[in-house]
């Protein structure tokens, strides 16, 4: 059904990156209330890589309006690159044992 309905699995899929992103905000929060070095790294990393996600995809975006692309695929193509990012520093934080 999904695959017939692209607004479906645009929303199915942000609901997916909110979940993904509930997880490494409970992650990030438990490395920063631990304190350190590795609390103040993980602050700056956070800034830094909103900064650079938000960038990326309003230049996704910006080429998608200019292209003609259809009205679901620059929201569709933000979402993927957010979840890319949001697995990423999961992985990251599990990895590195919080």
């Amino acid at each position: 059904m999904t695959a017939a309905n692209p607004w479906l699995r645009l929303s199915l899929n942000a609901l997916r990156l909110g979940t993904e992103a509930n997880t490494v905000v409970a992650l990030r929060m438990m490395k920063i209330a631990g304190g350190g070095a590795g609390a103040a790294t993980e602050a700056q990393l956070m800034v830094s890589e909103k900064i650079q996600a938000a960038m990326e995809v309003q230049s996704q975006l910006a080429f998608g309006a200019m292209t003609g692309a259809a009205a679901h695929i620059g929201p569709s193509k933000a979402v993927a690159l957010y979840r890319r990012k949001v697995r990423a520093n999961r992985r990251r934080l599990l990895k590195r044992g919080t």
